[in-house]
């Protein structure tokens, strides 16, 4: 197997040692190393892989070392932060990004904002970061996500099965896991397809933890359409300087087979009430429940302007389901030909 590292393909062995000699030198000089100014939380399969590679092209902004997603707050918290402040650079690096106007620092961790203690260990841990969140039509979320699970082999039923598994699946899990700190759920992380895109109730949650003034939402579907408009109030809440060169990538894959229009309109009654509650709180109407807009531009056939690409759940190392440090368990079966199908709408 062959991976792809800041660019170039390497022999998996490679990149592996690679990524344990950084992580030997951030766990030396970690007390020199800076914390997280800022955490894109999620959700998951909503475009926070595209928008941190955009992020990563600002001379401002730096990220963890050859990782995107750290995910301390979700799967690794029992580790301390001291471990966590070993996966960032150095202060003086930061210090000295862009010839010296300095920088801030950040991480995309995707379960973050699903996971029912993460809200409470950032405003702990990490008292005066900002969190980014992005959002997309639930209904294409779920379908994707069950997708990106099948592709790596931790959903074997098909969409529809899932669907009616998910309650048995998921039920008790948040309450375990917000008991025991230690806790992991397979469950909870991988088959939550309909409660991941309840996205209000994460929302009132983060908020509860860490402010409203701290959080910046983003209707990706809106985003990805114009981010040359959106692009600088992202820059500006993140007090970094406007760069005009930054490039949205645009990818290409496999498409997923169409949604069955039953399956389709079962899901958009499932989120009917929580949109609802969504635009009351957020004061607009998410672009999926516009008219012409998400669920019914994609079924009919307009092509999302969204990347759906995120290898920060478990993908390409340092996933959200990687036991840390050991590289196994993210991959699944093949992680080449899974990078290779992340993307099921042209961006």
């Amino acid at each position: 197997m062959r991976l792809s590292m800041a660019g170039r393909t390497v022999p998996t062995p490679l990149k592996n040692a690679a990524l344990s000699a950084a992580d030997l030198a951030g766990h030396v000089s970690r007390r020199s190393r800076a914390l997280p100014d800022f955490l894109i939380a999620g959700a998951q399969r909503c475009g926070t892989t595209t928008l941190y590679k955009a992020l990563m092209q600002h001379p401002q902004v730096l990220g963890p070392t050859l990782r995107k997603g750290v995910h301390f707050f979700d799967t690794a918290y029992g580790r301390g932060t001291d471990w966590y402040r070993s996966r960032f650079p150095m202060r003086r690096s930061v210090r000295a990004a862009a010839g010296g106007a300095g920088g801030v620092v950040g991480e995309s961790s995707p379960y973050y904002l699903f996971h029912p203690l993460c809200a409470e260990r950032i405003a702990a841990d990490l008292p005066e970061a900002k969190v980014v969140v992005m959002l997309r039509d639930p209904v294409e979320r779920a379908y994707s996500a069950h997708s990106h699970e099948s592709a790596r082999g931790y959903e074997t039923e098909p969409f529809e099965r899932a669907l009616d598994l998910e309650d048995e699946r998921i039920a008790g899990e948040e309450e375990r896991l917000a008991a025991d700190a230690l806790a992991r759920s397979h469950h909870h992380q991988h088959h939550a397809y309909v409660a991941r895109g309840r996205y209000i109730d994460q929302l009132l949650r983060l908020e509860r933890h860490v402010g409203r003034e701290r959080m910046f939402v983003v209707d990706a579907e809106r985003f990805f359409a114009e981010p040359e408009r959106h692009f600088p109030e992202l820059e500006e809440f993140l007090g970094v300087r406007h760069c005009p060169g930054v490039v949205f990538g645009h990818h290409n894959a496999r498409p997923r087979a169409e949604l069955p229009e039953r399956l389709r309109r079962r899901l958009e009654d499932a989120f009917a009430d929580s949109d609802e509650r969504l635009a009351e709180w957020w004061g607009r109407t998410p672009s999926w429940r516009e008219p012409g807009g998400g669920s019914e531009a994609a079924s009919a056939g307009r092509p999302l302007r969204l990347v759906d690409e995120e290898s920060g759940e478990g993908g390409v190392p340092g996933g959200e389901n990687a036991a840390p440090d050991s590289g196994t368990g993210d991959e699944g079966p093949d992680a080449s030909a899974h990078a290779r199908s992340y993307a099921s709408e042209p961006h």
